[in-house]
């Protein structure tokens, strides 16, 4: 199936209560792993990839992975450049077929960051893409972009105005979220939610969902998060079941690397399965 528009995605999910799980992948083993779990339970997916990992992997390369493993697949799933405050990066993977962007711009004053996504959107909009925004950062740092200096928080005026403004498809509020591992059980401003919703229309993405309790989720999602965003539960079970297999292979002395690969493919569809099924995407397809 082609690339599939991420606003038509989250525009259904919000309509109809549900959330797209939106993951970031890390290789062609983590992409391959969270499409398999997308379509054995038909859900719809936003494959998303950091500016660390374009870099790492290489745009073009990125681009033919993606396109040569979502092809032949029956479900929707759209390309997203996540967290992203490089405008040339973004410009890039526009350019190369990415049809959903963030642009990060949330580490300047709000009206700079308005001005700077109006042009990410126009941009956007040449190659039939969307646009994510945000204006106050997410706590934590993930793939070497963000601070672990809570953002001020703007006000429910600001936040829609900003919305109305730009015309972005989504925006990600920070409501007490973070990337990372929560410590706790975070503390959310889940009402946020409910009024920017409210304000502006759009569906609203949650950040910093690895560790949220699935009534958080469920919560969240019922007052508007369509889209919510997976990165740190990915590493860990890529990681957790790399290391496990490699004790084993270390135990033995048996190094047979088509089976660590099975592995990770093996935890990190499980992981995608347990969020498909918490955010009701299944069967959505």
């Amino acid at each position: 199936m082609p690339v599939a528009p991420l606003k038509e995605l989250v525009d259904e999910a919000l309509a109809k209560g549900y959330a797209v799980p939106a993951i970031n992948i890390v290789d062609e083993l983590s992409l391959r792993a969270v499409v398999d779990a997308a379509v054995e339970l038909r859900s719809p997916l936003i494959v998303q990839t950091s500016v660390k990992t374009v870099k790492s992997v290489g745009r073009d390369v990125l681009k033919a992975m993606f396109d040569a493993t979502v092809a032949p697949e029956p479900v929707p799933v759209a390309l997203h450049l996540d967290h992203c405050p490089d405008r040339e990066v973004i410009s890039s993977c526009l350019a190369a077929g990415w049809n959903s962007v963030l642009f990060d711009a949330s580490a300047l004053p709000v009206e700079e960051n308005q001005r700077q996504t109006v042009e990410v959107v126009a941009e956007a909009r040449k190659y039939g893409a969307h646009v994510e925004g945000e204006i106050e950062g997410i706590t934590g740092v993930e793939d070497g972009v963000g601070s672990d200096t809570e953002s001020e928080r703007q006000s429910l005026a600001v936040a829609t105005r900003f919305v109305e403004t730009t015309g972005v498809d989504v925006f990600a509020p920070a409501i007490g979220n973070a990337h990372g591992i929560y410590r706790s059980t975070p503390e959310l401003h889940s009402q946020r939610i409910t009024d920017l919703v409210a304000a502006t229309g759009i569906p609203m993405a949650l950040h910093g969902g690895s560790g949220l309790t699935p009534e958080q989720f469920r919560d969240l999602i019922g007052r508007g998060c369509a889209k919510v965003n997976i990165s740190t539960a990915l590493k860990v079970a890529y990681m957790k079941s790399s290391l496990e297999h490699l004790e084993e292979a270390r135990a033995k002395d048996k190094w047979d690397p088509p089976t660590l690969f099975r592995n990770i493919h093996a935890a990190v569809k499980a992981m995608t399965v347990e969020y498909i099924e918490i955010f009701g995407s299944g069967d959505r397809a």
